[in-house]
């Protein structure tokens, strides 16, 4: 168990009809709690790092990748890193030499045929580099730039056109909009199963689930069997994380060494990851 590719991750729960819970971190703390939740599930898991938290990094990728490189050699679960939400083709254009083996593209504000150019561009440089790329066809909303509402007309994404989507892309994954909103901190969003079950059958590759912080877990489960491969999780252990460094803020509130807040918050972390990734991966079994 070790470091190994998204797209081997990626494919193994594919075929088998199971989920891949891919977990978005900003910092080491958040990092390692995701990677002890994994290892006390028995499951494998993905670190996604977005172009947002790059971003906070001083617009640099590179320290926050180079420590996660260590965290995936050393699990005693099969660990893989990719680069999330990306825009730039600056950034995209680093995936390669800071350890990614995946990247999402997101052209998903651009009117269609631009994301289509765009998206087919990002995907010849990442097959020449040898990189999975997933990206994104519909609004899934709860980002600056996309529609808030999860459900108003031409937001969800059509089967038909997603299916052109890929053959026009040649993408290795696809994120699709199916109810659920990026940032949410309720777990009270309604997913349209029958709608991801025709997006699995007119497409041939792997369907993504974002915003799925908002999604029950049941719920979850539900649209893995309907045919979701990827599941995208980050608020949901970024809300834990916090509450706990307030919680034993207000404890011990003249505590100054940050090892005594961020010791619970890696510990509610990996608490919070253990239970997500075996409703992801253990939602049951589909015919691929």
């Amino acid at each position: 168990m070790t470091l190994v590719s998204t797209a081997d991750l990626l494919a193994d729960a594919y075929a088998r009809g199971t989920g891949l819970a891919a977990l978005n971190v900003i910092t080491l703390e958040q990092a390692e709690g995701t990677v002890l939740g994994a290892e006390q599930a028995g499951l494998p898991v993905v670190l996604q790092v977005s172009q947002n938290a790059a971003k906070f990094h001083l617009d640099d990728p590179a320290p926050l990748a180079a420590a996660l490189l260590v965290l995936a050699r050393t699990s005693q679960v099969d660990v893989s890193l990719h680069l999330d939400h990306v825009t730039r083709v600056d950034l995209l254009h680093r995936t390669a030499e800071c350890g990614f083996s995946s990247v999402m593209f997101d052209a998903g504000p651009l009117p269609y045929e631009e994301n289509v150019a765009a998206t087919r561009d990002a995907t010849t440089w990442a097959h020449e580099h040898g990189l999975l790329i997933e990206a994104e066809l519909g609004y899934v909303g709860g980002k600056a730039s996309q529609v808030e509402s999860a459900h108003g007309t031409g937001v969800r994404t059509d089967p038909d056109q997603a299916a052109e989507y890929v053959g026009a892309t040649g993408v290795d994954a696809l994120a699709v909009a199916v109810g659920s909103r990026h940032a949410m901190t309720t777990a009270d969003a309604e997913l349209d199963l029958d709608l991801v079950a025709r997006l699995r059958a007119a497409v041939d590759v792997p369907l993504v689930l974002h915003g799925s912080s908002g999604v029950p877990q049941p719920t979850i489960a539900a649209a893995v069997v309907a045919g979701m491969t990827k599941v995208n999780i980050g608020t949901i252990t970024t809300v834990a994380f916090t509450q706990a460094i307030r919680q034993h803020l207000a404890d011990v509130p003249k505590v100054t060494d940050p090892r005594q807040y961020l010791t619970p918050a890696r510990k509610a972390v990996s608490a919070v990851v253990a239970e997500l990734v075996s409703t992801v991966a253990l939602a049951g079994t589909r015919s691929s």
